[in-house]
């Protein structure tokens, strides 16, 4: 995955909400594999009680798969992929926007993307295929480099080619299209739907996000709560007062 051209080789910084989302994938990834040297018929019920089977989440309630999926990983080289998108991308929009946005964004577009698969399984349940992976949470990133970051130039490394992140969103969006005609169909609609959710959580959520937005709407309320509640006092106190000075 390209990084942002700083001029430094160095990787980016391995702190906060980023360094716990890439620990919780390799941890899910090495414990499924080693559960599967241990008892493999285990190791697959796990396995399908977390990825996204769109038939067990419509017909048989499990819900929770809609979010679950993204921390199962099926191959090496496509889980270091994975992991070193994650790395720079939220280690890029973490500096500049924080911990907790970041973390919504992620989850809303790994929301948008299991939603998006349950969608074409209701269209064209012929397709039907499981998701798993973290595609559709890295496409939200993505939209959010292209949106936030447009004109930012990305280093492909590992060649010697610099290249604007608004341009840089395009081939990968282009590419998720190409493959809708495709047997990844699944993944390539999902991978769109985590982008536009991801889109859409930049649009129209607060600046710091909506958990730190809602906890300081909670704040508010308890404050004029008081407030009201010391006014109430001060009025009571004003009225024995003036009873007293009448007597």
């Amino acid at each position: 995955m390209p990084r942002l051209s700083t001029g430094a080789l160095g990787f980016p910084d391995f702190r906060g909400f980023t360094r716990s989302l890439i620990l919780w994938n390799l941890g899910a990834y090495f414990a499924l594999l080693i559960l599967n040297v241990v008892s493999r018929p285990l190791a697959g019920q796990i396995t399908a009680a977390l990825i996204l089977d769109p038939d067990a989440v419509l017909h048989h309630g499990w819900i929770w798969q809609v979010l679950t999926y993204f921390i199962v990983h099926l191959g090496i080289l496509s889980t270091a992929f994975e992991l070193l998108s994650l790395w720079f991308l939220g280690s890029l929009l973490e500096t500049g926007h924080g911990a907790r946005w970041l973390a919504e964004l992620f989850f809303v577009s790994v929301l948008g993307a299991g939603l998006a698969a349950l969608l074409l399984y209701l269209v064209l349940p012929q397709d039907a295929a499981p998701l798993y992976a973290c595609w559709g949470g890295i496409f939200g990133l993505l939209i959010a480099i292209g949106v936030l970051y447009a004109d930012t130039p990305f280093l492909m490394f590992p060649f010697p080619i610099t290249i604007k992140a608004k341009y840089l969103v395009a081939v990968y969006m282009l590419i998720a299209l190409a493959m809708l005609f495709s047997a990844e169909k699944v993944f390539a609609f999902s991978q769109l739907g985590g982008a536009l959710f991801g889109f859409l959580y930049i649009k129209f959520s607060p600046r710091r996000g909506f958990a730190l937005a809602g906890s300081e709407t909670v704040y508010g309320l308890r404050n004029r709560y008081y407030r009201w509640k010391r006014r109430r006092a001060a009025r009571k106190f004003e009225v024995y007062m003036r009873k007293r000075r009448d007597n």
